[in-house]
């Protein structure tokens, strides 16, 4: 048996729509690594803020791909980012999303969680980003994949221009939660019949809220919390092994050249 077919959720196994909806983290689960750090690489490139700058999203960036979610860096990020779009316009902000999905974002999809989307998306199911990346950008991944659409954190604007601030919260831990839960009001879906797929343990009250959820690429206390309830568990960093040892290998000293290499490469 192929290991992807070992995988396949059940809610999309069959020709028949037996699943509602699909729901999709999209850092380190649709995508490798922090999407708004790729998203401050391109702000960085069309010179939004400084050299220095970019290697504090950097070394946030790396912690997170080794480690998974740590609300404290989102929160950092999070705060920089909007400081560096206020004052510029919405169409300016989308449109740079368009080219940062062009030159980083396209080449860390993850195949193989493309294709469980895929899966459900060709069962008649729809399939949501739910992100707390920016909205801006969690839309252009949505339509850029065929995906149905995404839910983010929204910033602000005023008469088309950013003020620096956030509406509501950071779609992040319960509040995934109870955006997928609006969702699903507004749209008539049962979520005892949706899926969601997430690799962070921070998404458990999204997760727990569906009737069909797995663990992709999981952090060490998702992995225990899916495996504990039997769970579907899809593993496809090929990378993950290698960037282990370095860290254990080199330390501090071996995170700061892969830093630096990511800053380079801007």
């Amino acid at each position: 048996m192929h290991r992807d077919d070992a995988f396949r959720p059940a809610s999309v196994a069959g020709p028949s729509r037996a699943c509602d909806a699909a729901f999709f983290d999209l850092d380190n689960t649709m995508v490798r690594g922090a999407s708004l750090f790729y998203f401050a690489r391109g702000l960085a490139a069309r010179g939004f803020f400084s050299r220095r700058e970019l290697q504090r999203f950097g070394r946030r960036a790396l912690h997170f791909a080794l480690r998974g979610e740590n609300l404290g860096h989102l929160g950092e990020i999070r705060e920089l980012a909007l400081a560096f779009v206020a004052g510029h316009t919405t169409t300016e902000i989308r449109q740079i999303g368009e080219e940062v999905y062009d030159e980083h974002v396209e080449a860390k999809v993850q195949a193989r969680t493309r294709a469980l989307a895929r899966r459900h998306l060709d069962a008649g199911a729809p399939v949501w980003l739910v992100t707390a990346a920016p909205v801006e950008l969690a839309d252009v991944v949505a339509r850029r994949l065929g995906l149905t659409g995404a839910l983010g954190t929204v910033a602000e604007s005023v008469d088309g221009t950013y003020t620096g601030r956030l509406i509501g919260e950071p779609l992040h831990g319960q509040a995934k939660a109870d955006a997928v839960r609006d969702l699903a009001e507004r749209s008539g879906l049962d979520l005892a019949r949706c899926a969601a797929y997430s690799d962070s343990a921070n998404d458990l009250p999204l997760l727990g809220l569906v009737g069909s959820p797995s663990a992709v690429n999981p952090d060490r206390a998702l992995r225990r919390h899916a495996v504990t309830h039997g769970w579907p568990v899809h593993e496809f960093r090929s990378w993950q092994h290698v960037a282990r040892w370095t860290v254990r290998a080199g330390g501090v000293a071996a995170g700061a050249v892969v830093v630096a290499g990511l800053v380079r490469r801007r």
